[in-house]
């Protein structure tokens, strides 16, 4: 009895359920909203249209680098002495001029050199002189022996002499012959010992030159490691300093970025034996503009100069230095310092791109500018551009 029941119960469910949906279906179906209809025809949409031409495009790579001198003076001791006279101002940080005395050491012992190797070459000159006046006496001696020498040959060959005087007069020819080539032998040297002592007086000059260091160009001082009253040897590093014509920095870019820009100014007429980049490259035709890294507004303009040999062997970047003349001469610190050591700074390389490019507003939808991009490189044949310049093609 109670199965009976369970069964009638879900039937029951089920029939009331399909009522419930039936009169749901009816109700949507009775108030259902009919579309309304109207006459007049729609309003057009607006599209804004313009014309995409060729445009002049700029390739351009970036990175960044640290700045160094372009050249550096790293002042040694070529000969030892104590430090006479240094400069007031030889500190690290000052600007000095070119032919400023910087230090001296104690010429005393070189100046000695020089006044005894200029006493020697006297001596010798002396000496020549006194041998030449010797030998004219010598050969004139022997002259005379020798023709004693032919008389008496022919007075023996007569027996008119006897043959130990014959002899006698024979060995003192040929005395006179050896005190004649004694004295040639002895000129014949002059000239090696004299310019032996010219070589020692050379190099005592050249040591009393090395007391002295003045500066070879503008440069501002680095680190000094020599004071007043000090003996310094031989080899000992005394300071350094960097010259104030000109800047560089080795920048940091990708390599593809670096392959695009050098490929666009690449000279296509070249004989295959050259080597030198230089001549390969037209490397002035690049733009180079460097910013200081936390400074905004603080920028140089340079120029490239080199690619440095191998890539980094950290981030497997190109190594391009670039150059910057006269660094300090528009300084105005601290505003704008000037391009120093160990500034690190932002490098953008640009160069003109050998061929026109279509320029596709950023407003224009993804669909439409992929179009047009493809239809644009099959027409020039150009490459896709580097990330940073992208927004040129936006």
């Amino acid at each position: 009895m109670t199965g009976l029941n369970q069964r009638l119960g879900r039937f029951l469910a089920v029939v009331i359920g399909l009522a419930i949906g039936a009169a749901l279906l009816v109700f949507f179906v009775v108030n259902r909203q009919v579309p309304e209809h109207s006459d007049s025809p729609p309003a057009p949409k607006v599209v804004a249209v313009i014309e995409a031409q060729p445009l002049a495009f700029r390739l351009e790579a970036r990175g960044h680098g640290v700045a160094r001198p372009a050249e550096t003076w790293q002042s040694v001791a070529n000969v030892s002495g104590r430090v006479v006279e240094r400069h007031p101002h030889l500190e690290s940080g000052t600007l000095l001029h070119e032919g400023t005395l910087l230090l001296a050491l104690d010429p005393s012992r070189y100046e000695l050199a020089i006044a005894e190797a200029e006493a020697e070459l006297n001596q010798l000159k002396a000496e020549e002189a006194n041998t030449r006046r010797l030998l004219d006496l010598e050969r004139q001696a022997l002259d005379f022996t020798e023709q004693e020498l032919s008389r008496i040959e022919r007075l023996a060959a007569t027996g008119a002499v006897s043959i130990s005087q014959r002899d006698a007069q024979r060995r003192s020819a040929v005395g006179q012959r050896q005190a004649v080539a004694i004295l040639e032998n002895t000129l014949a040297l002059l000239p090696v010992q004299r310019e032996r002592v010219s070589v020692r007086l050379a190099q005592a000059r050249h040591d009393l030159e090395d007391t002295r260091f003045e500066a070879p160009y503008d440069l501002r001082l680095g680190e000094v490691d020599v004071e007043l009253h000090q003996f310094v040897g031989v080899g000992q590093r005394l300071f350094e300093a960097d010259s104030l014509a000109a800047a560089e920095v080795e920048a940091r870019l990708p390599f593809s970025m670096v392959r695009r820009l050098l490929g666009s100014v690449a000279l296509v007429e070249l004989d295959p034996g050259i080597l030198d980049l230089s001549e390969r490259i037209d490397l002035d035709s690049i733009d180079a503009e460097l910013e200081l890294v936390g400074a905004p507004g603080v920028s140089w303009e340079g120029r490239v100069v080199r690619v440095a040999s191998g890539l980094d062997p950290a981030t497997r970047a190109v190594r391009v230095v670039v150059r910057v003349e006269e660094p300090w001469r528009d300084a105005r610190p601290p505003n704008h310092p000037p391009l120093q050591r160990d500034m690190y700074t932002r490098v953008r390389l640009s160069a003109r791109s050998p061929v026109a490019q279509l320029v596709v507003p950023a407003s224009a939808s993804i669909k439409v500018r992929s179009t047009l991009l493809t239809s644009t490189l099959a027409w020039s044949g150009a490459r896709c551009p580097s990330p940073s310049s992208r927004e040129t093609w936006q």
